[in-house]
């Protein structure tokens, strides 16, 4: 590493991948998805176009994790600054407590957790904003391989074919899923070819309306026969009231570098409060993979998580302003309960009161995107309206059915959401920032955990973005228990469990600790064009790409 260099570009850690430079960048976790990105920008499209023809891609060659039915997020640098987006969906506004009198939780499957879809109105917003090719150019990818057809990559089909063989085999309730997703009795191997005609042709429409039909329209009238036909309570109404926000991201310093999150109803909260908590503690003179260094960042993420449980919510419905949170005070007292010889178990603080896809794309004009979208559970619901291809997210089960708590279910709620996009800039004077990485780690309650871990190890140990994603990743569960992939030294995991942490090992490094990707700004002055460096996970099937 020298002098003018963020980071050196040794990956120590075993690694599939290296990392890509270029002016343009796409990074995603298909290869198809991040070849439909690229071809916008062949195209003299922008990293906005290329973010939404990837987003619409992975709807159909990765549906294990996504769908038209998803909710999405996105951080957007452009036009010297930066941009968020909350397209998540609120729950059917007949929604009470009451449906679920008796359980102990929200069900996975069926319609109890459908919310409002909010992908749609993400790829439209987006594209009427940002973009500088027509929705119908952008989502021609997509289209053509939903009806043309494509080889499954090996972990989607993997993932793929043991849902058709789980749960979604049988019942009535599941029937339209299996006519779409597994119409030979199996759901595909890696390598076989897979049309979704149905998807085909919903995506065509939503191009062509630009996505009034999904919210107003046709497919909004079938999404609600469905609905009703089956014991939903998603209606019409709720379909039609559905809007983008554009929202201020919420931010905190960290050593030299200023990570910005979308605020609640996502948990990126959570990221910058343990982030807050570790800058209380000299983590760069530790060795990135020592005990020492991993017994901190848990200890920060346990707490962090505490306050993410308890306060996080739909806005409208917070009993905090989420600022209270990341007053530097309430920060030192929370990073003063961790002591560095033992695992504690942490109650949420008392401030004062006042399956998942990510994607990141950047252009030589300087635009760049981080983007999330997701049904949260595979499947999601394993609802698919039929001759639509739409299958249906459970967002719904992050409600909480605890009594007065600000993140119970009830009507028009968002949901507490898992699906956070990352993005980083720096100081560049008294006011001005510039960009640095658009980046995320996708991967339910492992998301927040995945941007602090992969951000200490870029601003405290100056490992490239690509070394940063291959490194052995730990979860934060629940009390002290810790799920933790091999690959550290044995005396690492013999000194946590000394301290106290009940660790789950991993037998592989496998998706439960998230997937990533990664890009990152190189430079961007007189003497140096516009480029950057592209990285993504050995986690998933995908691809870092650029030209």
């Amino acid at each position: 590493m020298t002098a003018d260099q963020p980071f050196d570009y040794k990956l120590p850690y075993p690694s599939q991948r290296q990392p890509v430079l270029a002016r343009n960048c796409v990074a995603t976790s298909q290869p198809l998805a991040a070849e439909a990105g690229l071809e916008m920008l062949r195209k003299g499209g922008n990293a906005i176009d290329a973010a939404v023809a990837a987003a619409m891609t992975l709807t159909v060659v990765e549906p294990t994790s996504n769908g038209i039915g998803s909710d999405a997020f996105a951080l957007v640098w452009a036009g010297g600054g930066l941009h968020g987006l909350n397209a998540s969906g609120r729950s059917p506004a007949d929604l009470t407590p009451e449906r679920f009198a008796g359980q102990d939780r929200i069900p996975y499957d069926g319609w109890g957790g459908v919310t409002v879809p909010g992908a749609v109105s993400a790829w439209v917003e987006l594209s009427a904003k940002f973009g500088a090719l027509p929705l119908e150019t952008v989502a021609q990818p997509a289209i053509t391989y939903a009806a043309e057809g494509f080889a499954a990559s090996p972990m989607t089909a993997g993932s793929w074919y043991r849902s058709a063989r789980g749960h979604y085999a049988k019942g009535d309730l599941f029937k339209a899923w299996r006519d779409t997703f597994a119409p030979k009795g199996r759901g595909p191997r890696p390598g076989e070819w897979v049309r979704l005609p149905d998807h085909a042709r919903t995506l065509t429409e939503i191009a062509h309306t630009k996505g009034d039909s999904f919210y107003h329209g046709d497919l909004a009238a079938q999404i609600a026969r469905a609905s009703a036909e089956q014991g939903g309570l998603l209606t019409s109404d709720d379909l039609a009231a559905h809007a983008p926000e554009w929202v201020r991201p919420i931010s905190i310093e960290y050593q030299d570098h200023i990570l910005h999150e979308i605020p609640p109803n996502g948990q990126g909260l959570t990221a910058l409060i343990a982030l807050g908590i570790m800058q209380h503690f000299d983590l760069a003179s530790l060795d990135p993979d020592s005990p020492e260094c991993l017994h901190l960042q848990i200890e920060a993420m346990k707490l962090a998580f505490a306050d993410a449980r308890r306060y996080i919510a739909d806005p409208g419905h917070m009993d905090i302003d989420p600022a209270e949170l990341l007053k530097p005070e309430y920060l030192e007292k929370r990073a003063a309960l961790i002591t560095p010889d033992a695992a504690g178990n942490f109650d949420h603080g008392d401030p004062l009161i006042g399956g998942t896809v990510y994607l990141c794309t950047a252009d030589a004009q300087g635009n760049m995107v981080s983007y999330i979208q997701s049904n949260y559970t595979g499947f999601g619901s394993g609802v698919v309206v039929p001759n639509t291809g739409i299958g249906l997210q459970n967002r719904g089960c992050c409600f909480t059915l605890e009594p007065g708590h600000p993140n119970e279910v009830g009507p028009s709620k968002k949901p507490y959401h898992t699906i956070i996009p990352g993005f980083v800039t720096r100081a560049a004077g008294s006011t001005d920032e510039v960009p640095v990485m658009a980046f995320g780690v996708m991967g339910g309650y492992m998301q927040p955990q995945g941007h602090a871990q992969v951000l200490s190890r870029l601003a405290n140990h100056k490992q490239n973005p690509q070394a940063a994603l291959d490194a052995s990743r730990w979860q934060y569960d629940r009390g002290k228990r810790i799920l933790i992939e091999p690959g550290f030294k044995e005396t690492v995991y013999e000194a946590l469990a000394a301290l106290g942490h009940e660790l789950r090992p991993s037998s592989s490094r496998n998706v439960t600790f998230g997937r990533g990707q990664i890009i990152y700004l190189l430079g961007n002055d007189d003497d140096t064009p516009i480029n950057y460096l592209a990285a993504t996970d050995l986690r998933a099937d995908g691809q870092a790409i650029g030209f």
